[in-house]
């Protein structure tokens, strides 16, 4: 095996610094022009290896590597927290399952720029080819090994809403393309251009750039004219919808405070009172009140006392609650346990209840439990859940059907998908960030569920424990908000979106089409035509 030398690393230096930019795109630094240059260093630095009568595709290979390990290290880096203070585990390793996290992660952009250095690079239609083989890869990072699709590209552009509207197409997945398309382009003008001055070359190529040009120039008014015409369309059918009085209540329990048997009591009063506030200083009492994730730090219906209390509480609100609980049952002569969203009703019955179905690995559960039980789970106190069943039904509260969505599953956009399909009028998420502290976690967490609310036109309602709750209506727009780190309720009226998008009825047709086109481009460069 070949070692790096310090005169080697500098060739690594345009990728890692693209990894750096791409980052900072992100919550919670949030410079959300920088994603459209970003990867420019990394790609025109694998134009480069074109050069040679063989590209190197090693090196391409180490460039991707480079980039995805500075870019996910440094996205990521707050499970190194969530480990070693939840998780119980020392530091050292905590870190080395950071690493393996990012290195898998950096194994899809060591494969673009593999692929990308095959690429034709003065051709008309290789910025949109660049950017299906991006897109295809973050659609198979969504679903291969459970699935990981956190930190997707188009996620950095949350609020620019004019842009993302072309979400109810393609899914974030759409907006990512846009994003490399630019991309591709920049790159393609800065090595044709350094060629040119480089080599003094006469004819720089310029009739594929112009070509290209104008395809970027009519995609880009495309997305501006579409995302107008949408944003203006909803606006329109919105104002003769139905609205909901919805409050949201962020408790700000502590993590370390939570599971403490003594604190139970404290945290049932802390939900409460924030509840009585809520239905008191308003003229109308919100038609729906909701807590957290696992709000309830017990077994509902089995500790009686415990349980009694929130029945009074609810009762003396006079409204509908949705409220986060952890459940157990019986099964033959096994137990399962559910992370369940419970829907009571002002009498304090239950109408219905939501088990969560996509569990985070190693926190909830162990996958492939048969094989990998020796590793245990990271996080202890999360619980060892069964998930839920697929197709669950919605929460009904008077005629509004809520699909409900807890914490890591907001980052799937088939789940979201799958319960407006059934019906429901409006998108609930509860989720315990908690585990992140005062990291940019929680805003990472936050932005993605701004696309479920376009990709699907409903209104998503955000309770958090610790932050950040809120609102977002049908095009993305975020509400008012309670920041992290703060105990508060906020009540605000949704509206109830009835008619379904392209994307909800057909689903990642687009990212798939790019998943196919991907694989067409490996097969075409290293099995059909392979350049030795």
């Amino acid at each position: 095996m070949k070692l790096i030398t310090i005169q080697g690393w500098k060739g690594y230096l345009p990728a890692v610094l693209s990894g750096f930019l791409m980052t900072l795109a992100f919550p919670k630094t949030g410079l959300h022009g920088l994603p459209w240059a970003a990867l420019v260093p990394v790609m025109v630095s694998v134009f480069f290896l074109q050069e040679k009568k063989s590209p190197d595709l090693r090196k391409a290979f180490n460039m991707g590597l480079f980039f995805g390990m500075s870019h996910y290290l440094t996205l990521i880096y707050w499970l190194v927290n969530t480990l070693a203070v939840y998780g119980g585990l020392p530091g050292i390793t905590a870190c080395s399952i950071l690493v393996l996290l990012c290195f898998y992660l950096s194994l899809y952009t060591a494969l673009f720029c593999v692929v990308l250095s095959r690429m034709s690079v003065f051709s008309p239609l290789m910025p949109f080819h660049a950017a299906a083989l991006w897109v295809g890869l973050e659609y198979l990072r969504s679903f291969l090994l459970t699935g990981f699709p956190w930190g997707l590209l188009g996620y950095s552009q949350y609020r620019n809403t004019l842009l993302i509207q072309v979400s109810d197409l393609g899914g974030v997945y759409a907006v990512s393309f846009a994003v490399v398309c630019a991309n591709a382009f920049l790159s393609m003008t800065a090595w044709g251009v350094t060629r040119y001055l480089k080599h003094n070359t006469r004819n720089p190529g310029l009739a594929p750039l112009v070509s290209s040009f104008v395809l970027i120039l009519v995609g880009a008014g495309f997305l501006w004219g579409y995302g107008s015409y949408r944003i203006e369309a909803v606006g329109h059918a919105m104002a003769d919808l139905d609205q909901k009085d919805v409050c949201v209540v962020q408790g700000n329990i502590k993590q370390s405070f939570k599971w403490d048997a003594a604190f139970k009591e404290k945290t049932i009063d802390v939900y409460c009172a924030l509840s009585r506030k809520a239905v008191s200083e308003k003229k109308k009492i919100p038609d729906l009140i909701v807590w957290p994730e696992t709000a309830l730090p017990f077994y509902y219906n089995l500790e009686k006392n415990l349980s009694a209390r929130v029945d009074t509480c609810i009762r003396n609100a006079g409204t509908h609650f949705i409220i986060g609980s952890p459940a157990v049952e019986k099964s033959g002569q096994k137990y399962k346990f559910y992370n369940r969203a419970l829907m009571m009703n002002p009498f304090s019955v239950i109408t219905g209840a939501y088990d969560k179905i996509h569990l985070v690995p190693f926190g909830e559960y162990v996958p492939f439990g048969k094989y990998l039980s020796f590793l245990g789970k990271i996080t202890a106190q999360a619980g060892n859940f069964t998930p839920g069943p697929e197709e669950a039904d919605l929460l009904y509260f008077d005629s509004t059907r809520a699909g409900m969505l807890i914490c890591f599953e907001i980052i799937f956009p088939s789940l979201s998908r799958s319960v407006v399909s059934r019906g429901a009028d409006v998108l609930v998420t509860i989720t315990n960030d908690a585990w992140f502290g005062q990291t940019s976690a929680p805003y990472q967490h936050f932005s993605m569920a701004v696309f479920r609310a376009v990709e699907n036109h409903r209104a998503v309602v955000r309770s958090a424990n610790t932050g950040i709750s809120g609102f977002i209506d049908p095009v993305g727009r975020t509400g008012r908000t309670l920041p992290l780190g703060k105990r508060d309720h906020l009540t605000a009226q949704v509206n109830l979106f009835n008619k379904t998008s392209f994307y909800t009825r057909f689903g990642d047709v687009f990212a798939l089409a790019c998943l196919i086109s991907g694989v067409a481009m490996v097969l075409r460069f290293f099995v059909v035509s392979p350049r030795v």
